[in-house]
């Protein structure tokens, strides 16, 4: 049960965190609004967060529940690519449409200059063991590849997304950046599909 309150409370900072951020941006939220709005006190603040600038850190908790919730409205038997570009489209879709893109700049400037943990590549997080998992199957059902190692495929996913995310950024975000990954996503993965024999084979090997 502590780890659950554990948990929720933590939780409640970032979830209050962000909403603030995004409605009135980033350097306008002080710390004491942040504890008003989570219903937490200051001790619990400071209990898992040094300032507010460590909350920048937390985006990619904000991305691992996003991507809880899109894993329980997959269809199990669609092609395992597919899904990972529909993951892709719907993170990105949310990255629009509730992350600000100067909150989006200021995640990734953190994560360069940061000397503590870096958490965009912290492959222990949801985001990747949901991929991971997601890869395997592909690779068992042999709709991606079985000759490439299931982390190598995650890991190429993963620098695909950062590379989009920083590109919008850096652009300013004068494109929309869901519907250039609908397009751009594809074509860089495209090479992971796996071949129509292996996926044959491995239908045929099922039904044996």
């Amino acid at each position: 049960m502590a780890k659950k309150n554990t948990r929720n409370t933590r939780g409640k900072i970032i979830d209050a965190a962000w909403q603030l951020f995004y409605c009135q941006g980033y350097d306008d939220t002080t710390v004491e609004e942040i504890i008003e709005a989570s219903g937490t006190s200051r001790g619990s603040f400071y209990h898992y967060f040094q300032g507010k600038d460590a909350l920048l850190s937390t985006l990619a908790d904000v991305f691992d529940r996003k991507y809880e919730e899109l894993m329980e409205t997959l269809d199990p038997e669609q092609d395992r690519f597919e899904q990972l570009m529909y993951l892709n489209r719907e993170l990105f879709a949310m990255l629009e449409n509730s992350i600000s893109l100067d909150l989006a700049a200021r995640l990734y400037s953190y994560q360069l200059v940061t000397r503590g943990d870096k958490s965009l590549l912290d492959h222990n997080r949801t985001y990747y063991r949901l991929l991971r998992q997601t890869v395997l199957q592909g690779q068992q059902r042999g709709e991606l590849r079985g000759d490439v190692t299931a982390n190598e495929i995650v890991r190429v996913y993963a620098l695909c997304e950062r590379a989009l995310i920083y590109d919008w950024c850096l652009s300013e975000g004068d494109y929309s950046l869901s519907q250039y990954a609908k397009t751009m996503m594809p074509m860089f993965l495209q090479g992971f599909r796996g071949k129509p024999a292996e996926v044959c084979r491995n239908v045929q090997n099922s039904i044996l």
